[in-house]
């Protein structure tokens, strides 16, 4: 991948998608093409890489419905990127997933299968499926490794979009087999940072607390409730972090890819975490701290937890030589003076 390389941002305007954006804009690429879906991208979501109120020089947005196939096919036809950065979803939290299942799985499913089949179609180098660590058993072994896939039941609370994700990394691997494509995923953790998805009732766990803790104390609220007991452990990686692994995976040599990715029946995608996590109990006073709430912090038991668990192994990610420089109690602060000058 060299920086004249035609590189393809399916969801460039996402909180992961934007983040990737500003990772190739950082480095230096100078022909990057992204779609967004409903509403048109703030330029300042790629700062500090534009000029104020413009959108950076080196990349072109076009309005695209991935989930109709004649506009994928006709959008990669017109301009044939050479890499794919598919970081293009429908996600949400647990409340999300509960209300609208069969939006997870059904628009996820058309999503993946169109920009996968189009991306072969029209002789894409490599493309890299952005998955999720919900893809792994409820019981799973921790720390989870790659390995464990397809050995265990999901959560219920969003086996849809657990298993759209699935199928998107087995579509992967069934190209490779058959067509020899260099079609590879990576599987993050919990993400959090600039541009996520704060509103209550989508949201995930983190951004959901920063609004939560924020609102009660611009109201004066005595109390915040948190969903569940606390007691539920999770990681987390600032997507800046994912952005950096994501353009990192995509420059390894053939050689590497090859070994790491494409030797089938070796798993085609990679962990992507720290290595570290917290209670959910934990992370909302981590999280009251910051804000600086003064009240208390209730948890509603009668709310699920979902997965007890979930610690990525970064075994894989480590040999391949990088990992994560951004700290949870310095990301969450910084993504708080972002939601601050935001709103």
């Amino acid at each position: 991948m060299n920086k004249d390389s035609k590189i393809f941002i399916a969801g460039a305007a996402g909180m992961v998608g934007s983040a990737i954006v500003r990772n190739l804009l950082k480095k230096q690429f100078r022909n990057i093409v992204g779609t967004w879906h409903s509403k048109s991208p703030d330029p300042q979501i790629y700062q500090p890489y534009n000029r104020l109120g413009e959108l950076p020089e080196a990349l072109k947005l076009n309005q695209v419905d991935l989930t109709i196939q004649n506009q994928v096919r006709s959008f990669l036809e017109k301009e044939k990127p050479d890499y794919v950065f598919f970081a293009a979803a429908k996600v949400g939290g647990i409340q999300a997933n509960n209300e609208f299942p069969a939006d997870f799985i059904h628009k996820n499913l058309t999503i993946q299968g169109n920009i996968i089949h189009s991306a072969y179609q029209f002789g894409v180098e490599r493309l890299l499926f952005l998955g999720s660590s919900c893809i792994y058993p409820k019981e799973a072994c921790q720390p989870i490794k790659e390995e464990y896939l397809l050995t265990g039941l999901l959560e219920p609370t969003n086996e849809p979009y657990a298993i759209a994700k699935i199928a998107g990394i087995k579509m992967c691997e069934a190209f490779n087999r058959q067509f020899r494509t260099q079609f590879i995923a990576i599987m993050p953790t919990n993400l959090y940072g600039p541009n996520d998805n704060f509103d209550l009732t989508t949201s995930h766990v983190l951004p959901a607390m920063l609004r939560k803790f924020h609102d009660a104390k611009q109201t004066g609220t005595k109390e915040v409730v948190i969903w569940g007991t606390g007691k539920p452990r999770r990681e987390f990686l600032h997507v800046d972090d994912l952005a950096d692994f994501s353009v990192f995976a995509m420059a390894l040599q053939d050689e590497v890819v090859k070994k790491q990715f494409l030797s089938y029946p070796y798993p085609c995608f990679v962990n992507v975490g720290t290595g570290k996590d917290l209670t959910i109990e934990e992370l909302a006073h981590l999280v009251k701290n910051i804000v600086g709430f003064s009240g208390s912090v209730v948890f509603d038991q009668s709310k699920p937890d979902g997965t007890p668990r979930k610690l990525l192994d970064i075994s894989r990610l480590s040999a391949l030589g990088w990992k994560p420089s951004i700290e949870l109690e310095k990301g969450i602060e910084d993504t708080y003076k972002w939601y601050r000058a935001t709103k």
